[in-house]
């Protein structure tokens, strides 16, 4: 069982296309995304009033 871990440990980052399309990041589509729904939930709840949205 220690072997598996050692090895786990040695192993070098992951480098191919796959692995670096299955790890998880933030870009500026995701960002655009929450910021929009953040203004969204801002109008409803009526923080941001109508005279203010164009």
């Amino acid at each position: 069982m220690s072997d598996n871990a050692s090895v786990a440990a040695d192993e070098p980052p992951p480098t191919t296309e796959v692995a670096r399309l299955n790890r998880f990041a933030i870009n500026e589509d995701w960002a655009a995304t929450v910021i929009g729904l953040v203004l969204l939930g801002l109008v409803l709840a009526g923080v941001i009033t109508t005279g203010l949205v164009p």
